[in-house]
């Protein structure tokens, strides 16, 4: 078996503001097996910035699995504890070599196009027109929830555009989710939370930044509208200490980004504790490319979650992977009239 990399750059379709700025690009990585059957294909979805292994080294500890990939698969991933978007893609390669099908490798009902996955329709930092023509567009398109990133803008023009949706649509027609992305100090988050459970919001994100264990325990104690750790997750390796975070803080939620916190089996891991303590959960894409968004989407449809998924970020760049991946009505869905195409990435 031999191991090599592809290096690709996404460009967004428009500029995606966060409380971390605004992202134009996204490079992506691509870990390709060859043995005498075929190949198989992961992507290393790193996301700079965000990423616990966003390292200067970090293209060389990718070469390196390349150069080591004869230790295996269980063995290597073990070594990648730290890099965890190099877990997934190195876990996906393997599955997608394994598999008869390159692009199947969690076998359903929704890769075999038969069912779709709910999502939520994602809106998307910026002034308050772009924002608004972002909200109707995703109502138009027949979202069901809508999760609005908020904390980058004038808090009151936010309020007034969760209020605006209100006003149309109550919460049993669209349900509202904001993810502030750590952007509310601890002293002035419980009251923000206050104003905004006006609107009837089903739960907000990450409301201060990660690693302040006791005051978003406090928060999430004292919260009128649920929490969801999103952040908080990432660098928490050690099954040890992810019983530490869900004991000491106690959140009504948890955000899984695979791409984030291990792949699939460090996912398997917080569902699992999750559940035991009573905590909701749902996975989320981290703008990876239709590839790794495929092989989270088939890994989460098998997970059974009855919450609408954060799955919709494949439709954000103009140059994705053609795929058979389809958004409709507020659904991702696996269209098997529509065929991979890997020439982008020099694959034929």
């Amino acid at each position: 078996m031999k191991a090599s990399l592809k290096k690709y750059t996404l460009n967004f379709k428009l500029p995606s503001g966060t409380s971390r700025g605004v992202l134009k690009t996204k490079d992506t990585f691509f870990l390709i097996l060859k043995d005498a059957k075929g190949f198989g294909i992961g992507e290393c979805g790193l996301f700079r910035g965000l990423s616990v292994d966003d390292m200067p080294d970090y293209e060389e500890k990718l070469q390196w699995v390349c150069d080591n990939i004869y230790l295996g698969e269980q063995e290597l991933y073990n070594i990648l504890s730290e890099f965890p978007s190099i877990q997934i893609g190195l876990e996906t390669a393997f599955k997608s070599l394994e598999s008869d099908n390159t692009f199947d490798i969690f076998p359903s009902q929704f890769s075999r196009g038969e069912k779709d996955i709910p999502i939520n329709g994602l809106v998307w930092m910026g002034g308050e027109v772009f924002m608004k023509q972002q909200i109707s567009e995703k109502l138009k398109q027949g979202f069901s929830c809508i999760k609005m990133k908020i904390g980058a803008i004038d808090f009151k023009t936010e309020l007034d555009l969760l209020k605006s949706i209100r006003k149309e649509y109550s919460a049993s027609e669209i349900e509202l989710r904001v993810d502030a992305n750590g952007a509310f100090s601890p002293s002035e988050a419980l009251e923000k939370l206050k104003y905004l459970s006006d609107f009837e919001i089903h739960s907000i994100e990450q409301p201060i930044k990660q690693g302040q264990w006791q005051e978003m325990a406090r928060l999430c104690e004292d919260s009128p509208l649920p929490i969801a750790l999103d952040e908080e997750l990432i660098g928490i390796f050690s099954e040890e200490k992810k019983v530490e975070l869900l004991n000491t803080i106690n959140p009504q939620y948890i955000i899984l980004k695979p791409s984030l916190i291990g792949g699939f089996r460090g996912s398997d891991t917080w569902i699992s504790l999750a559940e035991k303590m009573g905590i909701g959960w749902w996975i989320t894409s981290a703008l990876e490319s239709n590839i790794g968004l495929s092989a989270i989407a088939q890994y989460t449809f098998l997970k059974n979650s009855k919450l609408p998924q954060g799955l919709g970020t494949g439709s954000l760049f103009t140059n994705n992977i053609t795929s058979p991946l389809e958004v409709c009505n507020g659904k991702l869905q696996y269209n098997t009239n529509l065929k991979w195409n890997l020439k982008n990435i020099g694959i034929q």
